[in-house]
């Protein structure tokens, strides 16, 4: 096999390169990869991908796009608003490189899915910003024996490793579990939405994906595997952390992750919740409530209910602001933080009076009060 003259003319800067030759372009060609997740990381990864000329781009996402999402996820315009990302994004890269072959999976990834989806491709792009779905990505590549280029970002920092990489020998390296053994406490785990990102960092923790997994299809330079890259984007600094792979470790079948990262644990709990129609009624008839707001400054700035604003990384250090004599509604922007603020509460100090606010202020502004801008 050999490129054809239109590959030829695309992909000629890479010729040129004395490391580069005809035969690492065909492997690119020839190759099969899966980005799982098409947000900040996703979008600079999968142009990339497309630029240099992967053969076949699977684009995993059961997500459409919000506002929210444009100031970093640049494969989507303010037209797009409200479609589904996987299908926009297929799109966009057909149109970037008709030489390839994109497919939209507009599903999320999940244990019923997982191991049928991912054999059908050489490696996985983990573009997720969620613990569940990033133990389930590691998990499914080693029991397939696949390449997972892991990707994190928060705030002003980010990640990049190669986990699972086919060594010399035929051993395996380390996976996602050797660095991280055991999930943090999501709850206390501030997501984009709580943290902030700065737009062009995933661009940056992106773009260096799509480099890793280039250099693992094509056989070039050495890959991140074995070691995890840390970028802080405040100085611009670097650092290198190496990873011991665990051999005892054994991952031979799909968990329950939600249960596995804690995220259960609302469930267990029972928890409350109150609909925005029912939240308009107890104000219009004065009910004797507490509504507080567990976003951040500048979403509450944004627009409000005029509840009592105790964002979610401070609702812990003083937990007397919350009543225990009357009914209290906890609401953020969709119910997410919400849910994780009454768990914490309730685990720690006891609270039995809280009602999460079902959609939280996504609903008021569909279907209570469109004058209130959802952010």
């Amino acid at each position: 096999m050999s490129l054809n003259h239109a590959e030829l003319a695309r992909y000629g800067r890479h010729l040129s390169l004395d490391e580069f030759s005809e035969e690492q372009q065909l492997k690119l060609k020839n190759a099969r990869i899966l980005l799982v997740g098409c947000g900040g990381l996703g979008c600079p990864c999968a142009l990339y991908l497309a630029a240099v000329g992967v053969g076949v781009i699977g684009i995993m996402d059961d997500d459409v796009i919000e506002e929210s999402n444009l100031h970093r996820q640049v494969l989507f315009s303010h037209a797009d608003i409200g479609k589904s990302k996987a299908l926009i994004a297929s799109q966009r890269l057909r149109a970037q490189n008709p030489l390839i072959e994109v497919k939209a999976i507009k599903e999320r990834l999940t244990r019923e899915n997982a191991l049928s989806t991912i054999a059908d491709y050489d490696m996985v792009i983990d573009g997720t910003d969620n613990f569940p779905t990033r133990y389930l990505v590691n998990d499914a590549c080693v029991i397939l024996g696949k390449v997972n280029v892991y990707g994190s970002i928060s705030q002003f920092e980010g990640q990049v490793s190669v986990f699972n990489n086919l060594e010399t020998g035929g051993e395996r390296g380390p996976n996602y579990r050797d660095v991280y053994p055991l999930p943090p406490d999501v709850s206390m785990i501030p997501d984009c939405a709580t943290g902030g990102v700065l737009g062009v960092l995933p661009g940056l923790i992106g773009t260096i994906q799509a480099t890793e997994a280039i250099k693992v299809v094509t056989g070039i330079g050495k890959p991140l595997s074995g070691s995890i890259l840390l970028l802080d984007a405040l100085d611009m600094s670097t650092r290198k952390l190496k990873i011991k792979k665990n051999k005892t470790l054994k991952i031979t079948e799909l968990v329950n992750y939600d249960e596995f990262c804690g995220i259960n644990k609302i469930n267990k709990l029972e928890m409350k919740e109150i609909t925005v129609q029912e939240l308009k009624q107890w104000m219009d008839e004065g009910k004797d409530f507490q509504l507080v707001d567990v976003r951040e400054q500048h979403e509450f700035d944004f627009c409000n209910l005029k509840g009592d604003f105790i964002p979610l990384n401070t609702i812990m250090d003083d937990p007397d602001k919350i009543s225990k004599d009357k009914p209290v509604v906890v609401h953020c922007r969709s119910g997410a933080r919400s849910a994780n603020a009454i768990l914490a509460l309730s685990e720690r100090f006891g609270h039995d009076n809280l009602l999460n606010l079902k959609g939280g202020i996504l609903a008021w502004s569909k279907e209570i009060d469109p004058s209130v801008p959802q952010y």
